[in-house]
């Protein structure tokens, strides 16, 4: 009897200790000694399919992560399904990628009304829903939707930067808008007009909207040069893009043109627009463009070179659209690498909400990647630029567009 009293209290000490004892986070589902299963969707197919080069370009880069030994020792899964820039479609191969692959979190999924679709979704299931290939001013909301985050300057001051452009240089200029009629285009428009301020009404004379469905712009551009504009805003995806620079270009407008940034890459927008057609137009930007000479001796310049000729031959090295790609994947390797071995959804997102001062390799010098509990809204720099007819020529100084 005395031994067993003896044993009794030293057995209740220890259960007491191990409930006293912090709980040790539980990774994510997808997540185990070996890998870390990651979804994404991209356009492969259908009118946004140009971007499916992102898609691309994010699997080639893991795959040298992986090469090198994964995260923590920990190689990743990257499974990326086509959902053909269609919402309905997105909704499904979410809905797998969550309940049937069992991904720990979801990453770069492309496109704004596609994002859209699963918005809700994500955040009821506590899924985090990474740096998001959009640029709608919606996915920095921490507070109401705390479980997705953008990634690329939003659209919103994208179009408060070209209103300063123009009102700086171009005062009295009459503007003509061509937009996509979702969030995405209604949130470049609205940044341009907030950044005019009382002189948007008198300066925007035209706005022409088009759905991802039509199959030319041609139409609206025509009538938007018979508004008389000498400014013209082209606000859209890569293939109406093309389409609207072409057009431009054939009935011989001559106006000052901007592009979005979305739809400035030189192989997948210019080049099908035509070259000659494409010159002189402004954009803006903020990585570094693989074309221009001023790069040539750059580190970051040479790595994503060789990581192209190695893991991604076939990539444009010339498309915004592949240094989009590995840039957005470095950023969350970077993440990954500050969870530790807690790779708990928790602190995913935890960690993704605190990047400091993080430089990218392709960013533009001054560009830096910072977040916080309360800033979804990762990179806020952009820099001015013109296409003289082979490639984009930055000038003027970086720009803050950071909203509030």
């Amino acid at each position: 009897m005395a031994r067993t009293r003896l044993r009794y209290p030293a057995f209740a000490a220890l259960a007491l200790a191990f409930a006293a004892a912090p709980a040790l986070a539980q990774n994510a589902p997808g997540v185990t000694d070996a890998e870390i299963k990651i979804g994404n969707t991209n356009p492969y197919s259908g009118p946004a399919s140009a971007y499916g080069t992102i898609g691309k370009t994010i699997a080639a880069y893991f795959n040298k992560v992986n090469d090198e030994g994964g995260i923590n020792g920990r190689k990743i899964n990257f499974i990326s399904y086509d959902d053909g820039y269609s919402p309905p479609k997105t909704v499904e191969q979410v809905r797998k990628l969550v309940e049937s692959d069992e991904v720990a979190f979801l990453f770069q999924t492309l496109g704004t009304p596609t994002n859209s679709a699963i918005h809700k979704y994500v955040n009821v299931k506590k899924v985090p829903h990474l740096f998001v290939a959009t640029g709608a001013t919606k996915w920095g909301q921490p507070k109401k939707f705390p479980w997705t985050m953008g990634w690329q300057p939003n659209y919103q001051s994208e179009g408060r930067i070209y209103a300063k452009y123009l009102l700086d240089n171009k005062p009295d200029g009459k503007i003509a808008v061509l937009y996509q009629n979702d969030d995405y285009g209604k949130d470049v428009l609205r940044g341009v007009k907030d950044g005019l301020g009382d002189k948007a009404e008198s300066m925007i004379v035209a706005q022409a909207s088009y759905e991802v469905s039509n199959p030319t712009v041609d139409a609206e551009v025509v009538q938007l040069k018979a508004s008389g504009a000498d400014v013209f805003i082209n606000i859209a995806t890569p293939k109406f893009a093309a389409q609207a620079i072409r057009k431009a270009g054939e009935i011989g407008w001559d106006a000052l043109k901007i592009v979005n940034n979305v739809a400035s890459s030189v192989g997948a927008v210019l080049k099908p627009a035509g070259l000659e057609n494409a010159k002189g137009w402004y954009s803006t930007g903020y990585l570094k463009d693989y074309t221009d000479p001023a790069w040539k001796d750059d580190e970051g310049i040479k790595h994503f070179e060789a990581f192209m000729k190695k893991y991604y031959p076939d990539g444009d090295l010339n498309s915004s659209f592949t240094t989009y790609g590995y840039s957005a994947a470095q950023t969350l390797v970077h993440v990954l690498e500050q969870c530790g071995d807690d790779l708990s959804r928790e602190n995913i997102m935890k960690q993704a909400a605190n990047i400091k001062e993080l430089e990218l390799e392709l960013a533009l010098p001054g560009i830096k990647i910072n977040t916080s509990e309360d800033d979804f809204f990762p990179i806020e720099q952009m820099q001015m630029m013109q296409f003289n007819g082979e490639r984009w020529e930055f000038f003027g100084e970086v720009i803050e567009g950071k909203l509030g």
